[in-house]
């Protein structure tokens, strides 16, 4: 097993073409995706090929100083892994990894994995190859899932959803990105203080590479947008990748009705629905009343794992 670094123009195509046949591949580990917030990371990805130079894995990261990271500017990460690569592989590509670390200028890595609901096949060998290398967890981020076939909507949802009914909203996809984004800045500063991870510009760049994987959803009130969520769409999962209301959006249940037609009718059909993750402060604080919300529709934990790997 050798490791090389991704070089844009002799590895873009080769790059694409694993990420779609890859076991535990999707949309956003494609450059089209990876590529668009370049100017912020140092892009650091990674091609793993055996001795008779066949690809057998892949990873997305990015250095900063001496750490290497699997990727800090996307929600998910890992090693993506071709359909035919075995335990034994995955553990020798971490050990050439950790012996070829010094050549990339890196002495640490950060890896982030990628939950199961999203693996096409069971993709969990670099789970065991951490724990056999004295990989420290250091990080756990609770996400809230349902299949949508067992949506199990709490007394108070469906109360919402009633109330949201009468009030006269109505949901539907949209492209209202620039009303959306207003909504959503405004709910981030005044609860978090924070701003979105993605500017408007750069989600609509996104969605306009990626019209059938990066989707917008809104719940009206005539023409006005109450409440909205973007969709992250990998085919087997719906991601809830942004979700925000207004303050009369919430007082009429404008969430309630949304993620009920999300659940009942536009990803009926898919494997899992993600609601996202529910803390805060590298997970060691719980947002009781996010989860709340999310459990509401019969969603229950799975979890965002996170692991530092040191060279000795």
């Amino acid at each position: 097993m050798k490791v090389i670094r991704y070089e844009a123009t002799s590895h873009r195509d080769q790059w694409d073409t694993a990420v779609q046949m890859a076991r535990n591949g999707m949309f956003m580990f494609e450059r089209a995706y990876m590529d668009y917030h370049s100017a912020r990371f140092e892009d650091c990805s990674l091609l793993f090929y055996d001795s008779n130079q066949r690809l057998k894995a892949l990873l997305p990261a990015n250095r900063q100083d001496t750490i290497l990271h699997s990727h800090a500017g996307l929600t998910f990460g890992g090693l993506l892994l071709m359909p035919d690569v075995s335990q034994t592989d995955v553990l020798s590509a971490f050990e050439v990894l950790l012996e070829a670390m010094p050549g990339f200028g890196v002495d640490e890595l950060r890896y982030k994995c990628l939950p199961g609901i999203y693996h096409k096949l069971p993709s969990e060998d670099d789970r065991y190859a951490l724990y056999r290398l004295g990989a420290e967890r250091y990080r756990c981020d609770p996400s809230s899932c349902l299949a949508p076939v067992n949506v199990n909507l709490s007394s108070r949802r469906r109360r919402g959803r009633e109330k949201a009914i009468k009030a006269g909203f109505d949901v539907r996809e949209c492209l209202d990105w620039q009303a959306f984004w207003q909504i959503l800045e405004a709910n981030l500063t005044e609860r978090h203080f924070v701003q979105p991870a993605h500017s408007q510009s750069e989600i609509v760049l996104l969605a306009s590479r990626f019209p059938k994987a990066i989707r917008l959803f809104g719940c009206f009130r005539e023409e006005q947008l109450m409440a909205g969520a973007v969709i992250y769409d990998s085919g087997q999962v719906a991601h809830a990748q942004y979700i925000a209301s207004t303050f009369e959006g919430r007082k009429y249940g404008a969430l309630d009705i949304l993620f009920s037609a999300l659940l009942e009718t536009n990803f009926a059909n898919h494997s899992w629905f993600d609601f996202g993750i529910s803390s805060e402060q590298q997970g060691w604080r719980l947002n009781e009343g996010l989860i709340s919300f999310k459990e509401g529709f019969g969603a229950r934990t799975i979890v965002h794992e996170f692991y530092c790997l040191k060279r000795d």
